[in-house]
């Protein structure tokens, strides 16, 4: 399982709002509900975050294994 966990503890380390990620990077609410529920998201929208946000893909997603998910 992908969380974005990561991603609401670099925003507010960096003191971005999603208000300003929308309005400015031109993301959207839906986005940010997606991600809230940690529903899939594409390379290219986190791609996208971690230049604006300036920060790396570990910044903003963890895996975390399922237990069906092992060998």
């Amino acid at each position: 399982m992908i969380t974005y966990d990561n991603l609401w503890k670099t925003m507010k380390e960096k003191g971005i709002t999603q208000y300003r990620l929308m309005q400015y990077h031109d993301f959207s609410q839906c986005m940010f509900r997606r991600m809230k529920n940690n529903l899939p998201s594409s390379t290219y929208t986190l791609g996208r975050l971690c230049c604006v946000l300036d920060c790396r893909i570990e910044d903003i997603i963890t895996y975390i294994p399922k237990e069906e998910d092992k060998p």
